[in-house]
């Protein structure tokens, strides 16, 4: 391999390591190296699936996402188009109606939260969404639907004050639609 693409040995062992560590190759002693899933690198390509403590994986999404996602919607406050905020409005709109019907949700609120990272116009959070897709998938699986009127309340919230052009209004909505999720985390784990 290292012959065929022109560089060394060591080259080829750091990429296999690295494959190795986003669950990509398998290293089986005495008999080699070999691709040990093809599928997970498109449906989860930051190698999130691979930890196997979910708790601690969405506290540290939960750090992401604090970080991230209030700025980012007091920026789309700024720059959502009308076009932009009926999205969001009709997303907001969707996630309720299926969360009260008791139907699956978690499709339609990471759509919600998409549509708000994209309407930051910023590239780089763009390329950072499927960490946040991530997260509203975690959130929802471990909480189990028991964020119902936080969730709808909180989503409401951040939809008005997108509608509105009020950036301070959406960065504290986004604040506590995840603050309720990381309480919400922090009980179940301590109940597990």
């Amino acid at each position: 391999m290292a012959e065929k693409f022109g560089v060394g040995r060591s080259t080829i062992r750091e990429a296999a390591k690295s494959l190795v560590s986003k669950g990509i190759l398998e290293v089986k002693r005495g008999a080699g190296t070999f691709i040990k899933s093809t599928e997970m690198v498109v449906n989860d390509p930051l190698g999130l699936s691979q930890f196997e403590d979910k708790y601690r994986l969405a506290m540290e999404l939960f750090d992401v996402r604090i970080l991230l996602e209030p700025e980012v919607a007091a920026v789309a406050c700024k720059n959502a188009t009308e076009e932009d905020k009926e999205r969001i409005k009709n997303l907001c709109d969707e996630v309720e109606r299926l969360y009260m019907e008791g139907k699956n949700h978690i499709k339609k609120d990471m759509e919600f939260h998409e549509a708000i990272a994209k309407c930051s116009g910023n590239q780089v959070v763009e390329v950072l969404i499927p960490v946040i897709l991530t997260a509203v998938t975690t959130f929802a699986n471990l909480t189990n639907r028991k964020l119902q009127k936080e969730t709808i309340e909180t989503h409401r919230e951040i939809t008005d004050a997108i509608m509105r052009g009020d950036s301070m209004g959406a960065k504290c909505a986004m604040i506590m639609h995840l603050t309720y999720n990381r309480q919400k985390l922090l009980e179940i784990s301590k109940n597990k």
